[in-house]
């Protein structure tokens, strides 16, 4: 999934997911998601495939270690099935959308395997703050993709 997507929210808390978005999506995920806290008071949205597969991550954590326990509780914080209605709507829970500081406008931010749910000031507050160097940002973060990689850059060794 890749895309930023502006939405409106109406009283009820429903929003329309957006016909690019679920064209993205296999037709098997195209119906039922799961909701929870985003890491940066935000929500994340995931297919219910791919919620499954991060569940079974969490899940086997050690949970006789005290910071397993306490991630797994945050984790699972707040998490709800989403089925979309007929008409293509997804309702957000009321506990979240009050987490998430959201209230008519929102911004769909879908990367990988999730889809971020952001109050739209909160969004455009967020990409206000890029870092001065983004490309010395880049090459600490993904330069130590190619390191770990065990090759070049091209992938031949």
């Amino acid at each position: 999934m890749l895309g930023e997507f502006e939405c409106k929210v109406d009283a009820k808390g429903r929003f329309m997911m957006p016909s690019g978005l679920r064209k993205q999506l296999g037709p098997e995920d195209q119906e039922r998601f799961v909701i929870n806290r985003g890491f940066e008071n935000n929500l994340t949205l995931y297919p219910l495939s791919e919620w499954l597969k991060i569940s079974r991550e969490v899940n086997a954590l050690n949970l006789y270690n005290k910071k397993n326990r306490e991630f797994v509780r945050y984790f699972f914080r707040g998490a709800s099935e989403l089925r979309l209605d007929g008409t293509g709507r997804l309702l957000l829970p009321k506990q979240l959308i009050s987490y998430g500081g959201i209230e008519r406008e929102i911004i769909l931010f879908a990367y990988g395997n999730r889809i971020e749910i952001w109050a739209r000031d909160a969004y455009e507050q967020m990409m206000a703050d890029e870092p001065d160097d983004f490309s010395s940002l880049a090459e600490e973060v993904m330069g130590k993709v190619n390191q770990s990689s065990g090759g070049d850059q091209d992938g031949i060794s």
